[in-house]
C-alpha cells in the first residue's frame, strides 16, 4: 500500500505522538480548576483525545463553551512540560524517517506546542510542511487544512494520489472531504471501541501500510 501513494499527510496526536498516561489527567485537572469544575480520569481522556463528538458532548453537558474550555487549556498546558511527556510511536519512526515521498503534517495541536514537540524528538525534518488548524485555516474535517499542505508540497490539483492518516474520526473526513483515501490510525490503547471509523483503510501499525 505505501507504494500506492504519492505523497502523505499524518495526524500528529494519538498518531504518530503520544503522551505519558498521567499528562492528560494533570492537564485537565488544572484546565477544570480554572473552569470551576472537577473531571474524572476518564472524561479527562474523552477532553484530551476528543474522539468524534466525545469532547463536545462532555463540555456541553458541563455547560461550558469550547471556547471556554480552550482559552482554559491554553493557559495551562505548558510548551516545555509537553515536550517533555511526548513520546514517539516506534512504528512512526520505523516508516516515516526514510520516506522519499513528500510527507505533510496536519493537527489540531497549535503551533506553539507543536514546534517545541516536534524539535524535542527531533522529527522536524521529516515533513515538508506543517499546518496546524485554527479559525482561519479550518479545522478537520474540513478540508481546507489538507489542501494547504497539499498546495505547499507541490501535489495540489494536479493529478497526485495521496493519502491521510489519522485515529480520529475528523481525519478520515478530512480526507474524504479534500478526495484522499483516508487511513485508519487505530492504536488499542486510545481507540474508542464503540465508535465505527469507516477509512479506507484501517491499521493498528503503521508498518501495515
Amino acid at each position: 500500500m505505501a507504494h500506492d501513494y504519492d505523497f502523505w499527510l499524518f495526524d500528529l496526536d494519538g498518531t504518530l505522538i503520544d503522551v505519558d498516561p498521567g499528562y492528560p489527567p494533570a492537564v485537565i485537572a488544572r484546565v477544570g480548576e480554572r473552569l470551576g469544575h472537577g473531571f474524572s480520569d476518564e472524561e479527562a481522556t474523552r477532553l484530551w483525545y476528543g474522539q468524534g463528538d466525545a469532547r463536545e458532548d462532555l463540555l456541553a453537558e458541563r455547560d461550558i463553551s469550547p471556547e471556554q474550555f480552550w482559552s482554559a487549556f491554553h493557559e495551562e498546558e505548558d510548551p516545555r512540560e509537553r515536550a517533555e511527556a511526548t513520546y514517539l510511536y516506534d512504528d512512526a519512526e520505523r516508516f516515516l524517517a526514510d520516506r522519499a515521498e513528500p510527507v505533510g503534517l496536519v493537527t489540531h495541536c497549535q503551533e506553539y506546542l507543536t514546534d517545541p514537540v516536534l524539535d524535542a524528538l527531533d522529527i522536524a525534518d521529516w515533513f515538508d510542511t506543517v499546518v496546524c488548524c485554527d479559525d482561519d485555516i479550518g479545522w478537520k474535517p474540513d478540508p481546507a487544512p489538507l489542501y494547504r499542505a497539499m498546495d505547499e508540497m507541490g501535489v495540489g490539483h494536479n493529478g497526485h494520489v495521496g493519502a491521510m492518516a489519522g485515529d480520529n474520526p475528523g481525519d478520515i473526513g478530512a480526507a474524504r472531504n479534500a478526495g484522499l483515501d483516508g487511513i485508519h490510525v487505530a492504536r488499542e490503547e486510545d481507540t474508542d471501541r464503540d465508535r465505527c471509523v469507516r477509512g479506507d483503510h484501517r491499521v493498528t501499525s503503521l508498518l501495515d501500510l
